[in-house]
């Protein structure tokens, strides 16, 4: 196609990209598509190409693309009221509509809601209150967050640290020393492959209890974990992780922080991962899914807990020192309030929970044979295939072959199939729309196989 524009040159001379190699890009190895418009799974790039996206963006187009309601829900606030700050009691009827309708669909016991753009300012937030919490109740000292290896919480320099992915830690000097990590729950990469899902449960909460025994449990102020893994592999929990940890949680006063930036608002089939799993936290981290991405705009839900101490913390110390110019933007909150009515008019949670099973089924009973197939695993509507040099003895390739990878770009070529080659191991990740139909399902399913028989026969 002939162009009279000079989008690609300006975007390797002017454009700095996250997540990406920044030289090769900059030298034209690497690729440079511009989206030009969407519809419900498909994406289109300004060559024509039309790609079905079975990743939703980064998780995140949850009700589909080119959804009017919420268009038009953002124009009309943009005519109405752009902006207006939220400080000192100021709101929207757009962010009080939306408070509303985030805390009727939370656990019973959380309070209230505090409004940024993105899930990584949300978990600094998040770190924040934990940190004020504690001086309010006099332990100064009752500070470290536990995080897990191969857990993901967002790129800042707290939350960077608190993801547990090397990449996100390399020449960024990080972790900062408040931050330590345990063991993933990723019962398929244990080391002793004798031990049963159980004794890998036991494995996980004796390294937690020994790890806080190591600190000191005063000195640790919360434990952060997505109700399933997600960057890291997406992983499911081994069954009976999440009570046994939050007993460990509970036992040493050390809060809990469900960073559901991913599971919030129905990637798993229920409103939120929380539920799914058993989990009562004291914090839930909410982004992607609030707008499906429409507009940027994430949150802290605090329990009841918390809140009363925030309160008291205000009532000694005058208002609280934390804000951003942003917080509760109206345009945000606007594409918010549109995005869960969609939820719920569509039924698209329930849709989730239905195809996502289908897809995980199909998927399984399609590729979980395969020789160089380790594990098909999932949960609603999110799915990951791991692939291995050696099944019977789970011997993993050279990273530096780029199986994953390879496979991701084979399922683009072959099939205009969007799926994510996962950071940390030969993994490939699929978490689609919530419109996603059982038809469009056996296309990502078909196309999956055929880029698989591709690259490893």
């Amino acid at each position: 196609m002939l162009r009279n524009d000079k989008l690609d040159q300006w975007d390797r001379d002017n454009f700095f990209h996250p997540s990406t190699h920044l030289a090769q890009h900059a030298r034209g190895e690497s690729p440079n598509r511009v989206i030009k418009t969407a519809s419900g799974v498909f994406i289109e790039d300004r060559d024509g190409n039309k790609l079905l996206d079975a990743f939703a963006g980064l998780y995140c187009v949850n009700v589909g693309y080119g959804r009017q309601e919420i268009a038009e829900a953002i124009a009309e606030q943009a005519r109405e009221l752009a902006y207006y700050h939220s400080y000192v009691g100021h709101g929207t009827e757009a962010s009080i509509t939306l408070s509303k309708m985030i805390l009727d669909r939370a656990p019973d016991h959380m309070s209230k809601v505090y409004f940024g753009l993105g899930g990584s300012d949300a978990n600094e937030t998040n770190v924040k209150l934990v940190w004020y919490y504690n001086n309010i109740l006099g332990r100064p000292q009752k500070k470290k967050i536990i995080s897990r290896w191969r857990g993901y919480h967002g790129s800042g320099l707290v939350t960077g640290s608190l993801t547990g992915l090397e990449l996100f830690h390399k020449k960024f000097d990080l972790p900062v020393e408040q931050v330590i990590h345990t063991t993933a729950p990723y019962y398929y990469r244990r080391d002793n492959l004798d031990q049963t899902e159980e004794q890998f449960v036991a494995q996980c909460v004796a390294d937690l209890e020994a790890l806080i025994a190591r600190e000191g449990a005063d000195t640790i102020g919360a434990f952060i974990g997505e109700p399933m893994l997600g960057t890291g592999g997406i992983v499911p929990p081994p069954t009976g992780y999440w009570a046994a940890i939050q007993d460990v949680l509970q036992k040493h006063d050390i809060l809990l922080i469900a960073d559901e930036v991913v599971t919030g608002f129905g990637r798993l089939g229920t409103m939120f991962g929380s539920e799914h799993y058993g989990i009562e936290p004291d914090i839930i981290t909410i982004a992607k899914g609030l707008t499906s991405a429409y507009a940027p705009l994430s949150g802290s839900i605090v329990s009841d807990k918390v809140w009363s101490v925030l309160e008291r913390g205000t009532d000694e110390n005058g208002p609280i020192g934390h804000g951003w110019t942003y917080s509760a933007h109206p345009i945000g909150a606007a594409a918010g309030v549109a995005n869960l009515k969609l939820l719920d008019d569509l039924s698209l949670i329930a849709n989730a929970g239905d195809v996502g099973a289908y897809l995980n089924k199909t998927m399984t009973d399609a590729l979980a044979d395969h020789p160089h197939v380790g594990e098909v695993r999932g949960d609603g509507m999110i799915c990951a295939v791991e692939f291995v040099k050696d099944k019977a003895n789970r011997v993993f390739f050279d990273p530096a072959d780029k199986i994953g990878p390879q496979i991701s770009a084979k399922l683009l070529e072959q099939d205009k199939i969007i799926a994510r080659a996962m950071p940390q191991g030969d993994i490939l990740g699929f978490a689609p729309p919530f419109c996603l139909s059982r038809a469009e399902a056996d296309q990502v399913v078909d196309g999956t196989l055929r880029a698989v028989k591709s690259v490893l026969g």
